[in-house]
């Protein structure tokens, strides 16, 4: 039977569209099925786009340098991160997959510490409870069982329904569509259903699970597979970082409240490839990613903020952005070459909380393995 061929983004749009506040022309308006929260920094949500988005293109560039191994670009996807970002309480607890370097930024970790995972020189980069930001994970749809794992802790630990908005606490979790096709996803989604617990899956459908496109993936959208699971599921303009901020935000309050989990999809695009490893030109059509640059987060915020005539913005404003980005900038290339080379325990030593005496053996033969080498080569 002859494969159903479609344009990727068919089946990604519900009927009536995903929620938008912010038109690609920049244009402010209302939408019936969500509410706007009030006082909304716009000029912070711009700096931050700007910030990250700069913070992508010099990863990029010390890649091709040489500096780094490899680089998972978010380019296209700053309103999405930064508009979850913008929505969680400081007590909530996030767990990325590999890309989410605008959620990074938005919960204060060193930008620096972005790059060693990627460098070779940590197997982590940071300590997760500092910032309540979990280690990036490679291994797909794997961070969603994690999630509902802590989330079945806050409920344990009495953290939620309280109504304290200083104590109760969610678990936000970022996949991309490609996790769905994954079985730990599934998983995620149907024990957080049947225990109700305070989690909120945040899907970035940027269109591409590396080169398959999500119409070979799914036959219904992607908010609409929660329904079957019991929870809501919710489809917003992924480009407009105001509706991500507001959908993100309603279904963390809902979660702290006792109201179990939500499904967002964020209807986004990735620009770039995957990552640095592979060629997008060879498998996706230079047309459509021509139509979603038209669509670019940073650029329809930009026109609102300008065209706005509130008098919010002005050159001094955008010249003040491009000093930091400069100044962030000089911070990675410096930052990146002063990473130290991993230590030779470190694996070992970052395993369990307690090390085993199989793990410790293993460690002494390693660390020997390691000293005969050293001195043939001094010998040499």
């Amino acid at each position: 039977m002859p494969r159903r061929q479609s344009k990727p983004t068919d089946d990604a749009q519900p009927a009536d569209g995903p929620i938008q506040f912010l038109s690609p022309e920049g244009i402010l308006g209302p939408d019936s099925r969500l509410e706007l929260p009030p006082a909304i920094d716009l000029l912070a949500l711009y700096r931050d786009m700007a910030l990250v988005r700069r913070l992508d293109s010099e990863a990029i560039a010390l890649q091709r340098q040489g500096e780094l191994g490899l680089w998972p670009s978010l380019r296209g996807q700053e309103a999405a991160q930064v508009g979850a970002a913008y929505a969680l309480a400081e007590q909530d607890m996030v767990f990325p997959t590999y890309r989410e370097h605008g959620v990074a930024w938005c919960r204060g970790l060193d930008p620096v510490s972005l790059l060693g995972l990627f460098r070779g020189s940590t197997l982590g980069g940071w300590n997760p409870y500092e910032r309540r930001f979990g280690l990036y994970t490679l291994v797909i749809g794997a961070q969603t069982l994690h999630a509902v794992g802590y989330a079945m802790g806050l409920v344990r630990d009495d953290v939620i329904g309280s109504g304290d908005g200083t104590r109760d606490t969610a678990v936000l979790v970022f996949l991309g569509d490609g996790a769905l096709s994954e079985g730990e996803t599934n998983e995620a989604f149907l024990w957080a259903a049947a225990q109700n617990l305070p989690v909120v899956f945040f899907c970035q459908n940027n269109q591409w699970a590396i080169s398959a496109p999500y119409s070979v993936q799914s036959r219904v959208p992607v908010a609409q597979r929660a329904a079957g699971f019991g929870f809501p599921g919710v489809s917003v303009d992924g480009n407009d970082v105001l509706a991500c901020l507001a959908a993100t935000r309603e279904a963390l309050t809902r979660a702290r409240s006792g109201g179990g989990p939500t499904l967002i999809e964020a209807v986004t695009y990735r620009i770039n490839a995957h990552t640095t490893a592979d060629d997008a030109t060879r498998y996706r059509p230079s047309a459509e990613t021509d139509e979603w640059t038209a669509k670019d987060p940073l650029e329809r915020l930009r026109l609102h903020l300008t065209a706005s005539g509130e008098g919010v913005v002005d050159e001094e404003y955008f010249a003040d952005i491009e000093r930091r980005e400069q100044e962030l900038a000089e911070r990675l290339r410096a930052g990146c070459r002063a990473l130290p080379p991993p230590d030779d325990a470190s694996s070992f030593e970052n395993t369990y909380t307690d090390m085993p005496v199989e793990l410790r053996r293993q460690l002494a033969e390693h660390s020997q393995y390691l000293a005969a080498g050293q001195e043939i080569g001094a010998v040499r």
